[in-house]
């Protein structure tokens, strides 16, 4: 049991140690898309959407004025009627009302703005993620940048193990008066460059991570690893970019817009109670301070506007055909970029193919150089010119390696195939 339990300990930090070592492509895109500060407006959107509906719904409900008034008038009715009595109105009057309206019918009008409400929620909360997909590309950038010098450090470490087992032999060979003094000098200077080069490789890997660290709001420290993604592209699917949908959620808004101003030609009934307190009351002839009361129906209709109603739907019909139109724009700038970046991605790879047969070559007159040095017949500086050829050919390669996952990175960005 005592031998189960440590090796489940084992298994589980070794799993726990992988995890918090090593990033991949997928998980920057989840921590842009979850930590990016733009992404906090989803939520304040939501919040906001649920204060806009909750003020559209009020309007249901009974809504109560109150209104209060004292005047002093210059004169007042007056009953001219012969041999009767009737005492004038006073000149100072008092009144308070309090009504009370309630929507009987409005024609779908609330309904109608809720339904407009939740559309223009949901196209503030697309263009949200429309902002932060256009941030991928930068992603794609930092993190191929990364994966290129750290194909280029480990080349270096290559080149350093074989200089420095080289240095041995060329130590050797002035020993025993094969070859020239100064020719371990060279292998030297040529361990010092390595030295100089791995240190600026990695203080730009360091500043590489911090921006992208910054930007995906993930705290990376340098030792990370960075996997290798394998990607694929599929030239055949449609565009699946979140403009796209940004696009149909500015149509729908603008359908709504249109419903609701159709629904603003339909009548709206309210009823109506009115309580009062006033001197006069309802009854204008008795001069004392009375409660009254009203109830009653109230139809509004706007019958007749100069086709006003109509010119505005025809007005919102015109920005239908204008998005239409950034749409119909949209997808033919990224095809054309799809297309441009399909060829890249075809011409990297038969450069790749050539890099191999480059690099099979040059290994071929590495390996000669090596045994005429050993035997004295060229100097170490010609030897480390074939060596060198080779390390820039073996770089070139590991270059357009990572060029080309960056372009079918690319490419799926473009297309709208990212996770």
């Amino acid at each position: 049991m005592k031998a189960i339990y440590i090796f489940g300990l084992f298994f589980l930090t070794t799993i726990f140690g992988y995890s918090q070592n090593t990033i991949s492509l997928n998980e920057c895109y989840e921590g842009l898309k979850t930590n990016y500060p733009l992404s906090k407006q989803r939520v304040i959107l939501e919040q906001q959407k649920e204060v806009e509906l909750s003020a559209i719904k009020a309007k249901t409900l009974p809504q109560l004025y109150l209104n209060a008034q004292a005047t002093y008038q210059s004169d007042v009715t007056e009953v001219p009627v012969p041999n009767i009595d009737i005492e004038p109105l006073n000149n100072d009057q008092y009144r308070a009302t309090l009504t009370a309206n309630q929507l009987i019918f409005d024609g779908g009008k609330i309904k109608a703005s809720q339904g407009l409400q939740n559309t223009v929620t949901e196209r503030k909360q697309q263009e949200v993620e429309v902002n932060l997909y256009q941030l991928k590309q930068r992603v794609n950038q930092l993190y191929f940048s990364i994966l290129l010098i750290e194909d280029q450090t480990k080349l270096l470490n290559v080149r350093e193990q074989q200089l420095n087992s080289k240095l041995k032999e060329v130590k050797s060979g002035i020993e025993n008066g094969v070859l020239l003094p100064t020719s371990d000098k060279i292998i030297e200077a040529e361990l010092l460059k390595i030295l100089q080069q791995t240190k600026e490789a990695t203080n730009n890997k360091s500043k590489l991570i911090a921006s992208l660290s910054s930007l995906i709001g993930v705290s990376i420290p340098d030792e990370t690893e960075f996997q290798k993604p394998l990607l694929l592209i599929n030239t055949v699917s449609d565009l699946n970019r979140p403009e796209l949908g940004l696009f149909n959620l500015q149509k729908q808004e603008i359908g709504q817009q249109q419903n609701i101003l159709s629904k603003s030609l339909v009548p709206e009934l309210k009823g109506f109670a009115t309580g009062g307190y006033g001197n006069p009351g309802l009854n204008m002839l008795e001069n004392d301070f009375t409660s009254y009361y009203i109830v009653g129906l109230k139809l509004n209709w706007d019958v007749f506007d100069w086709n006003g109603n109509k010119k505005e739907r025809q007005a919102l019909d015109y920005s239908k055909e204008l998005i239409s139109n950034q749409e119909e724009v949209f997808r033919l700038n990224t095809n054309t970029a799809l297309n441009e970046q399909q060829k890249e991605i075809e011409t990297l790879e038969s450069t790749i193919a050539i890099d191999q047969q480059l690099i099979s070559l040059q290994q071929e007159v590495v390996n000669t150089s090596e045994s005429q040095l050993r035997n004295g017949v060229i100097t170490t500086s010609e030897y480390i010119t074939e060596l060198t050829k080779l390390y820039e050919t073996e770089n070139l390669f590991n270059q357009h390696k990572t060029q080309l996952e960056l372009a079918k990175a690319n490419y799926n960005t473009l297309k709208g195939d990212t996770k």
